[in-house]
């Protein structure tokens, strides 16, 4: 998935963390609510304005700073 759209790092916001399309909403906290057991439709219900493309934008983010 091609999320360089989608993640944006601005100077200043949320600690320069990746955040979803300069919300202040990064990466961590979606990737943080997953992993604890959230649901995709849990997450959405928290955060209306996000999208399953932002959910997948987060994982594939992830998935490339991981070392494998």
């Amino acid at each position: 998935m091609q999320y360089q759209n989608i993640i944006t790092i601005k100077p200043g916001k949320r600690g320069d963390k990746p955040c979803i399309r300069g919300m202040r909403i990064t990466v961590y906290d979606v990737l943080s609510y997953l992993a604890f057991g959230m649901t995709y439709e849990e997450v959405f219900d928290d955060f209306p304005y996000l999208t399953q493309e932002d959910i997948l934008a987060c994982l594939s983010y992830g998935a490339d700073r991981e070392p494998l």
